[in-house]
């Protein structure tokens, strides 16, 4: 009984991992991306948000910052997702 649960535990994780992975992948598929040459114009535009989701280590690092973007972390966007206004561009930028 154990190993049938067990069994049966991780084809469930299985196949959430499957599910999210296809929300992904569509995701991509359906985001706008732009270039950097899209990005230039819009700098200093208020109703564009720029965020740098780079890891706090390749973002401490790094000697090049876009003028105007805003450091968030990644992992807890549920900390800071709503003190943006949701009517605003937003672009999210790494490395």
């Amino acid at each position: 009984m154990k190993k049938l649960l067990l069994c049966m535990t991780i084809l469930c994780i299985a196949a959430a991992g499957m599910v999210f992975l296809g929300v992904l992948v569509q995701a991509q598929d359906t985001v706008p991306r732009m270039t950097k040459e899209d990005l230039k114009p819009q700098l200093g535009n208020p109703d564009f948000i720029l965020i740098d989701v780079r890891s706090m280590g390749d973002w401490q690092k790094d000697t090049l910052m876009i003028k105007g973007a805003v450091r968030e972390d990644p992992v807890d966007v549920g900390s800071w997702m709503d003190k943006y206004p949701k009517e605003k561009t937003f672009v999210f930028y790494c490395s």
